[in-house]
């Protein structure tokens, strides 16, 4: 089909390759674009782990700053995880610079949300000593390239980064009350569980395709994202608006989402082992 008409008539266009069960791109309607990803602490180095990833042309990297503070009053047995998503004007021509726009304030709320239903983390492995001292994660999520799919994406790249980071062993001095550090000695964070978000486009209120591209999220009616662990336990279902979806089209997107689950773990695993040295 001709490029003019997808200019023209980009919906059009699209439903003449869904009728036919693929899409412009060539993938399957339940097929994800090339995901890659690899830790990349060489490159920030001000960070205590960090990872970027690839979906297609959408890259995400994510970097984690651990520091020390105080616990809150109200919980002083807990440390702090503070994710932030930002979307610079160099990613793509749909967002200006300045404050954070309403994407990436609802990418923030929903990472943040992520980390609480999972329990990917919990806060109580964060303290170093119960009202005194406690670690804060710093999560910036910066998408380097946009095409789509920004959840997925950064879930993953999160997920990555968190699994890279090592703090130093702290220890409070019981003479002077201050915190000693040991870089030394560095432990790997407590992951209690691996989420994975997988995301859908519904269009024409009936059909799902799987890992929208940004022309897709356009032309569709509406987006799902699922979140589910490697129990296959359902974290977190995201629905901004659109297209409402049947009880049946439902579980069809949570049964595809356990099986990216599976796909995605193994990808981080073999990334993992192929970094451990022998």
């Amino acid at each position: 089909l001709s490029i003019c008409f997808r200019t023209v008539e980009p919906l059009e266009y699209y439903r003449r390759f869904l009728k036919e069960n693929c899409r412009p791109d060539g993938r399957e309607l339940g097929e994800f674009r090339t995901t890659t990803y690899f830790f990349s602490s060489g490159s920030i180095t001000t960070a205590d782990g960090s990872a970027l990833v690839k979906l297609g042309n959408t890259t995400v990297i994510c970097g984690v700053k651990a520091e020390l503070a105080a616990p809150a009053a109200d919980s002083a047995n807990k440390g702090y995880i503070v994710p932030n998503v930002e979307l610079p004007s160099l990613c793509s021509e749909r967002f200006r610079s300045g404050p954070p726009g309403e994407e990436a304030q609802a990418a923030s709320q929903f990472i943040a949300d992520v980390i609480e239903n999972s329990q990917m983390l919990v806060k109580e492995d964060l303290c170093i000593a119960n009202g005194k001292l406690a670690w804060v994660l710093y999560c910036d999520i910066i998408c380097l390239d946009y095409d789509g799919n920004l959840l997925d994406a950064s879930v993953f790249a999160l997920l990555a980064a968190l699994k890279n980071v090592q703090l130093p062993s702290v220890t409070i001095n019981e003479e002077t009350g201050l915190s000693e550090v040991n870089l030394k000695q560095k432990t790997p964070l407590i992951i209690r569980k691996h989420p994975v978000a997988t995301s859908f486009a519904i269009f024409d209120d009936t059909l799902l395709i799987v890992d929208p591209t940004a022309e897709e999220e356009d032309l569709a009616t509406g987006t799902v994202t699922i979140v589910t662990d490697e129990e296959g336990r359902l974290c977190s279902v995201h629905k901004p608006g659109g297209s409402p979806l049947t009880g049946a089209k439902l579980q069809d997107c949570i049964t595809r989402a356990i099986t990216r689950h599976k796909e995605v773990k193994k990808l981080i695993d073999k990334v993992i082992k192929s970094i451990t040295p022998k």
